[in-house]
């Protein structure tokens, strides 16, 4: 396949294709789902969301107040989504919604199977029955792979098999959307890519057990940050580069269905870091003494390392990373500093995303 490196064409360009173009997001008022509305809204698509109640006080889909319509719904409701689907008629899907969470997943496995997989198969099913869409990516995880704690970086066309609930259940996930795209979706001219990508950074995360949220809420409060697995390898990346990245599959698969597959979203393999070093990086940018230690807690298994191989996306759309960790650590600390000092952190975060498509 041709590489066309379309993630380095002029922010016009881009947006031309996605100005007017009805889009349905479902988990859009959760971190990445938040920073997608906005990024939709600011290039002129018509966006319809479909998700919970946003999952934090405070939360970045109310501080960024993205311009869509918004329908407050549980993906494990079927005939509330169908009606939703219908009404929006889109021509590009965007499934974002999930339980997300690895020590959620231990505590709560069987609403976690029920959201992620069977919220999926809801999903697909109305996608399948509504008819128009020409575009759906279902966004899953790195974590789907059978993990071998091995250096090198995992390939599309791996073995899959994640551990914990979550990570098992967006292997199911998997394999129901590749059951539909080879059963039904194909046949019906829809599109079908998944996107395994890795840990994602940025302003307005307030999610509990996650790196980053724990180093803002220990140093606003003074505390020392606590690390509780300080040699874990991920490979971390601003939540931008992540979501440009999704963008640019669901706009090429949109065109041509023979760039429709798996992808890796990740950052080079130089930037997947150890939870400590990702710490001490957040320390440095923050600044004020801001200081971490690793602690032990009798906390459920997960993977001591894992990272992806990313040259499929490189290879065939001309996707890589833009923002190395060092300046996505900068720019989350950025947002959390303007958000806490009370400015304005919903133009801060439109201003970002500009600065974003200027370095594409």
């Amino acid at each position: 396949m041709v590489l066309r490196a379309d993630n380095q064409e002029p922010r016009d360009g881009r947006r031309l294709f996605w100005r007017g173009r009805r889009v349905f997001v479902t988990g859009h008022t959760g971190f990445k789902g938040a920073w997608l509305s906005k990024i939709l809204e600011t290039a002129g698509a018509a966006v319809t969301g479909y998700a919970l109640e946003p999952p934090t006080k405070p939360n970045l889909f109310d501080i960024l107040q993205p311009d869509i319509r918004s329908i407050i719904g549980d993906i494990r409701d079927y005939d509330s989504l169908s009606s939703a689907m219908r009404e929006a008629a889109p021509e590009v899907v965007f499934h974002m919604a999930a339980q997300p969470l690895v020590l959620e997943s231990y505590k709560k496995p069987a609403y976690t199977y029920e959201t992620n997989v069977m919220g999926t198969v809801n999903l697909l099913e109305c996608v399948r029955q509504a008819g128009g869409v020409k575009s759906l990516l279902n966004v899953t995880t790195d974590k789907v792979y059978l993990n071998r704690d091995r250096a090198e970086g995992y390939r599309e066309d791996e073995q899959l098999g994640g551990y914990d609930p979550y990570a098992n259940s967006k292997s199911c996930c998997e394999l129901v959307t590749e059951s539909y795209k080879n059963s039904f979706l194909s046949d019906m001219g829809v599109a079908v890519s998944t996107a395994r990508s890795g840990n994602v950074i940025g302003g307005g995360d307030f999610a509990e057990n996650r790196i980053i949220p724990d180093c803002v809420k220990a140093t606003t409060c003074g505390e020392v940050i606590k690390i509780r697995n300080p040699k874990s390898v991920r490979p971390f990346q601003h939540v931008l580069d992540t979501l440009f990245a999704y963008l640019l599959i669901a706009k090429r698969q949109h065109g041509d269905a023979a760039y429709a597959g798996n992808y890796n979203i990740g950052p080079d393999a130089h930037d997947c870091r150890a939870s400590g070093e990702l710490a001490t990086m957040f320390c440095k940018a923050w600044g004020d003494g801001a200081v971490w230690e690793g602690v032990s807690v009798d906390a459920p298994r997960e993977d001591t390392v894992l990272t992806l191989d990313c040259g499929k996306i490189a290879r065939v759309l001309g996707w890589r990373q833009r923002w190395d960790i060092k300046t996505a650590i900068e720019e989350t600390v950025a947002w959390y500093r303007a958000f806490y000092s009370g400015g304005d952190a919903r133009g801060f975060a439109v201003r970002q995303i500009e600065r974003y498509e200027e370095a594409l």
